[in-house]
């Protein structure tokens, strides 16, 4: 048997099944519409920076001590001159978003469309709603100048872990990654010491990419600290990698 005729119809130039009734075209189109969430997002977006993505539970109830700090944190955030981004949706993102809301600067939701739909939180200057989850996770990447983590789940570690990913691997420019509630924290970091250096699956200073501070004014300081010598206006070559992602 050769190489060839092990491949599926369509990659060895035969037609693919399904792509003769219609269902290749409306994939065709679809990327159209990807390409659209693209450009709609970047141009409503592109007068937010400098900016700080906060993320963290969706399920953060009102009274808990996580939702006032995230509100505190937010609010001199705002008030510093950042627009604040959060997933535009309960809890901790509409914590974030409240509390800039509340400041000077501008208040970012960027919202999910989901089976069962997550509703936006009405503390929103800008809202934008995405189809995809990699175009919104995205523009979390692209826009912010800082991302400040809560606790939270399955998709806070997802945008805590691609965002020091793409820093590590060099594929964004360097930005702070500050964790917010060090006792939530404390055993995911002593896991990444113990276990990923310990076996080799980082290096030691890959853990220099990370903060754990848990006052709100130092989060704020810790973010001018990083930009002091610099400024916030990207580099010309940051701006090339956010173009590559």
């Amino acid at each position: 048997m050769s190489v060839s005729s092990k491949l599926p119809p369509g990659i060895r130039g035969e037609p693919a099944q399904g792509l003769t009734n219609g269902n290749g075209a409306r994939e065709a189109w679809r990327v159209f519409g990807i390409m659209a969430e693209f450009v709609e997002a970047t141009d409503r977006l592109a007068r937010i920076r400098p900016a700080v993505s906060i993320f963290g539970s969706a399920r953060t109830p009102v009274d808990s001590p996580y939702y006032a700090l995230t509100e505190a944190i937010a609010r001199k955030l705002s008030d510093s001159g950042f627009s604040v981004i959060s997933g535009g949706g309960p809890g901790i993102m509409e914590a974030a978003n409240k509390g800039a809301y509340t400041g000077k600067g501008l208040s970012v939701g960027l919202n999910i469309q989901l089976p069962h739909e997550q509703k936006a939180n009405p503390y929103q200057d800008i809202s934008q709603t995405f189809r995809h989850f990699f175009a919104r996770k995205y523009m979390f990447v692209r826009m912010a100048s800082a991302y400040v983590v809560m606790p939270g789940g399955f998709g806070t570690l997802d945008e805590l872990l691609e965002a020091l990913t793409l820093i590590q691997t060099k594929k964004s420019p360097r930005i702070p990654l500050i964790l917010v509630g060090s006792d939530f924290w404390k055993g995911l970091v002593d896991w990444f010491r113990d276990r990923l250096i310990g076996e080799g699956m980082i290096g030691a200073d890959d853990m220099d990419l990370i903060q754990v501070i848990d006052d709100p004014d130092q989060v704020v300081r810790a973010i001018f600290d990083h930009y002091q010598a610099r400024g916030f206006e990207q580099l010309p070559q940051e701006h090339e990698l956010l173009l590559n992602l």
